[in-house]
């Protein structure tokens, strides 16, 4: 056997990956599932954060920012793992998939909340003034007029960080989540072949490429228009 028939049988052996073919695709709708759950919860959690932070109350804000650097700061593998092995200890248990969805939501969150609230600061200060000169309150004022000119400033490194974090999923493999890595990584144990871990590759390529693309037509489509 030549040097590349070895590399193609431990790589691209279509015999053991149409083997594990079954698990992958479980594997891809958890994944897919436990993205969508990360992106919707921290996002608005996110979101939220910022708006409640206009307000300016100085309580509210500090524990906001206590928050937000500590979970910038720390790496969502460590989180997960205190979550997912630490909490049985003091009778708190949750399986895996939620330990994950958690820990990644509130990552997001915290990167988002920051990104949202450059938006927000970001708009002249004109734009707050005239929106209260026509009756608006602070509330209206942030909702109607701010917020919508401060989430298309947000869209290039709100989507680009969202991708980053998705991604992160890979990790729930640690805690026993069968998404994709998992499934490739136990199927590579049982056959003593790369092969499924290749196809794993490739299937996170097929899963976020389309993401990435999507991500530029939107920050394209919605970008302030240059005079």
């Amino acid at each position: 056997m030549s040097a590349w028939e070895r590399f193609l049988d431990t790589f691209f052996n279509w015999a053991v990956i149409t083997e594990y073919l079954p698990a992958l695709g479980q594997g891809v709708l958890v994944t897919c599932q436990l993205a969508v759950a990360v992106v919707l919860t921290g996002l608005a959690l996110g979101l939220g954060m910022a708006l409640l932070r206009a307000y300016r109350f100085w309580a509210v804000n500090f524990v906001i920012v206590i928050f937000v650097d500590i979970l910038r700061a720390l790496p969502p593998l460590v989180l997960i793992l205190i979550l997912y092995f630490g909490l049985p200890n003091i009778g708190v248990t949750f399986s895996g998939f939620t330990v994950v969805w958690l820990v990644l939501s509130l990552v997001l969150a915290a990167f988002a909340e920051e990104i949202y609230w450059a938006g927000v600061l970001s708009v002249d200060q004109g734009q707050w003034l005239a929106a209260r000169s026509t009756g608006l309150g602070f509330g209206q004022a942030l909702i109607f007029v701010v917020l919508p000119q401060a989430m298309r400033m947000t869209i290039p490194p709100i989507t680009n960080r969202t991708i980053a974090i998705t991604k992160y999923t890979a990790i729930g493999m640690v805690v026993g989540v069968g998404e994709v890595l998992g499934q490739a990584t136990t199927a590579q144990s049982f056959s003593g072949n790369a092969s499924p871990l290749m196809a794993g590759a490739l299937i996170y390529v097929a899963l976020f490429l389309p993401l990435v693309v999507l991500s530029r037509w939107i920050e394209k489509r919605f970008a302030w228009r240059r005079a």
